[in-house]
């Protein structure tokens, strides 16, 4: 075997990085992902072709670049298949979707972003846009809003301390508003996001919690702000705070409730 400095693990590491680098950018040239490596061309070009031939990518002919293949899907399907939580909650973001004909997501929280594991898509959305794979920043999204209300003390105080990039006229950048904002959340068990992942997108989220009461995902459901207006959010916050609850039942979560005296 070789160490940890050895040639094969550091191939091992360029591959991952490469499938990063080009699910970041959707697409990369040979010569544009090399220099993104650190690596000459005919490296890159040699690493592409590998992974191309296990279908985790794929060249467009085209333009020659390359994209995510299908056989990343065929790996995650296999992984969320695995997943309890995504088996238990499909159903019930389902039945949430129909409820309200807007998009509906869940979501986990990965390093200091929030990962979306599975979509249902309403009956109202033009577009199909899927979310699932995707990382989206904690700080302006209703899901990422929620993981973070939620978080232990000093996990959240540490990505509050860390710039919070601006993605949209509304994002919120301040870390006292911000965790002004956590506070309310925690209170009311929801999360919203107004415009600010993006222009025209609102969003409401709310926690799904395990047996032991930890909240391991968050719910959202999101649509464009000419449908999902202000004035409708708090409706629509009830509706993914009792699909989250059904989705926490079904995980074993029983909420104690205080005994009189």
């Amino acid at each position: 075997m070789r160490d940890e400095d050895g040639s094969n693990l550091r191939s091992v590491r360029r591959a991952v990085t490469a499938l990063e680098l080009i699910a970041e950018a959707g697409e990369l040239g040979v010569s544009e992902l090399g220099r993104r490596l650190d690596v000459h061309k005919a490296t890159a070009s040699r690493l592409v072709s590998t992974l191309a031939e296990r279908g985790l990518l794929e060249r467009d002919p085209v333009n020659e670049k390359y994209r995510l293949g299908f056989g990343l899907v065929r790996l995650a399907g296999a992984a969320m298949a695995g997943l309890d939580i995504v088996r238990e909650a499909h159903p019930v973001l389902e039945g949430l979707a129909e409820r309200t004909r807007e998009t509906v997501n869940l979501g986990v929280i990965s390093g200091d972003s929030v990962v979306y594991i599975d979509q249902v898509t309403g009956t109202r959305s033009v577009v199909a846009v899927s979310w699932i794979g995707r990382r989206t920043p904690l700080h302006c999204t209703s899901n990422g809003k929620v993981l973070l209300a939620f978080e232990p003390r000093e996990d959240r105080e540490r990505h509050l301390g860390a710039p919070l990039e601006r993605l949209a006229e509304r994002t919120i950048v301040d870390p006292a508003v911000l965790r002004t904002q956590l506070e309310e959340i925690v209170r009311t068990g929801y999360a919203q996001a107004i415009e600010e992942l993006e222009e025209g997108l609102n969003a409401v989220a709310a926690p799904i919690r395990q047996a032991d009461g930890r909240v391991v995902a968050a719910l959202s459901v999101s649509g464009p702000a000419f449908r999902m207006r202000g004035i409708d959010l708090p409706r629509m916050a009830r509706f993914a705070v009792e699909s989250a609850d059904a989705i926490s039942h079904r995980l074993g979560y029983v909420e104690r409730t205080r005994s009189a005296g």
